[in-house]
């Protein structure tokens, strides 16, 4: 039944809402360590092999934390890792972005206007792409560069430069930007798994046969684990943007998408050097302002297609199927009367510059596309049009359902 792609939307939601509650708990806990480092104060009367402690008071209580350089004297009884966060984060995520770029890839992953490229093709070069930065990064930080880590990190931002504008030269706006921060997100998840976990494993099994832990093994580990820190904000921002047009539907997105990484380089290191000192460089926030008004600017660039041009575009296959149904001509129309004045190009509706998540309601071609999304947010439910914007009585939505249900009787 047509109706699958309700229960297919709910366990799109499902998968979303478990992908924000473990990036909470991820994003929570690796700032909060980062932030403690950064606070540890010296005190001579701890432990042989203490680095530092910090004092903190919450929830009603005081906590006394110390943290040795390499490793205690003896294995601790009870000790708890800090990995699943990370790796619930990534499968949700991956899960996520095959539920909505891969199975709804024809709507958006691939954007035809662009590139003319067969779904799995797309697949293909969604999931292969997001190694890439992996394997480029963790040889660079296995090289001598790790020695020059401003170098690294400027090398690494030159590969997020190029992917954002590779992938802004194939999928939607949306997909580029999404994939830009699934690419930066493995990066991180792959540094947990394949270089912080396992050099803390070392020293763990080395405790446990009374040998001395190497002091590499940590160095290693918080250097990675820094790393992570100063890329967390732009994957939030890039994760975030598919519900803003402006950030993902201008001519300039990719370059949006590349100032946001300094964006968060800027904040962290405003809050990094305020952990540690106790207050931060506040130059960081005016660079910040500039760097968003600049933004701000790039994003005011208009749709490069035109009326007219989406008009005389080829449908794809995907397109025609909707298109040539029998009760199509009813609902275009329908859409038409309903949509089309805040769904446009040019939207004619009150005070508003640009289309709602740029999604375009005006030729047969742009319903067609979106028919998934018109029979869920108008068609079943009444999410849309927005009951203070435009009022659709019930006779159009059936129509609606209707062209649907031709479709899947095909």
């Amino acid at each position: 039944m047509y109706d699958l792609a309700v229960m297919w939307e709910w366990i799109a939601f499902s998968v979303r809402w478990l992908h924000v509650i473990t990036a909470m708990a991820w994003i929570g806990a690796s700032f909060y360590f980062i932030a403690l480092d950064l606070m540890l104060k010296p005190n001579p009367a701890l432990p042989d092999g203490a680095y530092g402690e910090e004092w903190e008071v919450h929830g009603g209580g005081f906590y006394h934390t110390v943290k040795y350089l390499v490793a205690p004297a003896r294995m601790p009884e009870h000790l708890t890792w800090h990995k699943w966060q990370s790796y619930t984060t990534w499968l949700s995520g991956a899960a996520l972005l095959m539920i909505i770029y891969w199975v709804g890839g024809e709507l958006f992953l691939l954007d035809p206007t662009k590139v003319d490229l067969a779904l799995w093709q797309g697949i293909l070069i969604s999931g292969g792409s997001l190694t890439i930065g992996w394997l480029l990064y963790d040889q660079m930080c296995k090289s001598k560069l790790s020695d020059h880590p401003t170098v690294l990190m400027l090398l690494l931002f030159v590969i997020l430069v190029i992917m954002s504008w590779g992938y802004n030269q194939i999928f939607t706006g949306r997909a580029a930007l999404l994939h830009l921060g699934a690419f930066t997100a493995t990066i991180m998840t792959a540094n947990v798994f394949f270089q912080i976990m396992p050099n803390q494993r070392i020293v763990v099994e080395d405790l446990k046969a009374g040998r001395t832990p190497d002091a590499k093994y940590g160095k290693i580990a918080k250097v990675r684990s820094t790393h992570n820190n100063y890329l967390t904000l732009p994957v939030v921002f890039l994760m975030l943007s598919n519900h803003y047009p402006l950030a993902f539907g201008t001519e300039y997105s990719w370059i949006i998408a590349s100032l946001i990484f300094l964006t968060g380089v800027t904040i962290r290191h405003y809050f990094n050097t305020m952990h540690s000192t106790g207050e931060g460089p506040h130059w960081t926030w005016a660079v910040t302002v500039i760097l968003m008004v600049i933004i701000a600017w790039l994003s005011s660039v208009r749709p490069t297609e035109t009326w007219e041009d989406a008009e005389a575009r080829e449908l794809t296959s995907y397109e025609q199927k909707y298109a040539s149904a029998a009760g199509f001509e009813a609902a275009y129309d329908t859409v038409l009367g309903n949509c089309s004045m805040c769904h446009a190009r040019e939207p004619v509706y009150g005070t508003m510059k640009w289309a709602p998540k740029k999604v375009y309601l005006e030729t047969p071609g742009d319903v067609a596309r979106q028919a998934d999304q018109i029979y869920l947010q108008a068609g079943i439910s009444h999410a849309m049009p927005p009951p203070s914007a435009v009022q659709m009585d019930e006779e159009a939505r059936q129509t609606i359902v209707a062209w649907i249900n031709e479709v899947r009787d095909q």
